[in-house]
């Protein structure tokens, strides 16, 4: 079966705050979500992996520095809107079904327990076998 994978990214530029800013309860119901949805893709045998990732602010960036050695910052970053806020790969029929499931995660709970409406970033995973 063909493998995707789901890129969730935090939009700050036109979306909701940052998790760490919403009202608890709510926050825990966009994690329930989630966490509802990849047991779901568990038990059908489609979820291969899933990972939250921590704030952009907590990234590093690193660079081969030749003969000076290896450089580690906490940035430059690019410019931009959007960070990675967390992935999933999965091992599904078709590609419909990645997109179907992408789109669950779209929909999942931000404050006031409206639907995010993130762009989620599906891309199917070369087989290099």
């Amino acid at each position: 079966m063909p493998r995707f994978l789901v890129l969730t990214t935090h939009e700050s530029a036109h979306r909701a705050r940052p998790m760490t800013e919403w009202d608890p309860a709510d926050a825990e119901a966009h994690l329930e979500c989630l966490r509802a949805l990849n047991a779901e893709l568990v038990e059908s045998g489609e979820l291969v992996e899933f990972t939250p990732l921590v704030a952009p602010e907590l990234a590093k960036v690193v660079t081969a520095g030749g003969a000076a050695g290896t450089v580690v910052t906490d940035g430059p970053f690019g410019e931009t809107k959007e960070a990675l806020a967390g992935y999933q790969v999965l091992d599904v029929e078709t590609e419909e079904r990645a997109l179907e499931i992408a789109a669950r995660v779209s929909a999942a709970p931000g404050p006031g327990g409206v639907p995010l409406r993130q762009h989620i970033e599906v891309r199917r995973v070369m087989d290099l076998r």
